[in-house]
């Protein structure tokens, strides 16, 4: 329904975490290569536990090729990032979205979000927050654009 998108993940149990998440919420995954970390490593296996085997994610060299097989639907990428102020639950989310999650130390890069910065969205937190973890911050959008669109839900018991 829609389409989580990690650019250069760094930490292998978030991934696996995430990878877990998409399977549960009928979620297709994409990772951006570069990563730190070898996608068949054990961490990202078993954080996904016995899910990661179900997930088939799509995996992308670079950026740059995501960008180019995809660019047709560009203005359905949405950016979580903590540089916008637009709550991610003002944003208004339709099935086959694509919601951007950068590296956990660097987050997406500002020149692929400012190619459409009306789609930056930000998950508020308080005062003495910097960040959530990735696979956290991933869950709420993720269950917000759900939310949105529950009546078209495939896959919900």
């Amino acid at each position: 329904m829609f389409n989580i998108v990690l650019v250069s993940p760094q930490i292998p149990q978030n991934t696996g975490a995430i990878g877990r998440l998409c399977v549960n919420g009928n979620l297709n995954l994409h990772i951006i290569k570069p990563t730190i970390f070898s996608l068949d490593e054990k961490a990202v296996r078993r954080a996904g536990l016995d899910y990661w085997h179900k997930l088939n994610p799509t995996i992308w060299e670079s950026l740059d090729e995501f960008l180019e097989v995809n660019s047709n639907k560009f203005d359905r990428f949405f950016f979580a990032t903590t540089k916008s102020k637009t709550p991610y639950f003002e944003a208004k989310f339709l099935p086959g979205d694509y919601l951007f999650f950068g590296g956990e130390s660097t987050g997406l890069p500002m020149e692929l979000m400012k190619k459409k910065w009306e789609n930056a969205i930000t998950i508020p937190m308080g005062k003495d927050g910097r960040s959530l973890n990735l696979a956290i911050s991933v869950g709420i959008v993720a269950y917000e654009a759900i939310r949105q669109n529950f009546l078209n839900f495939e896959g919900v018991v």
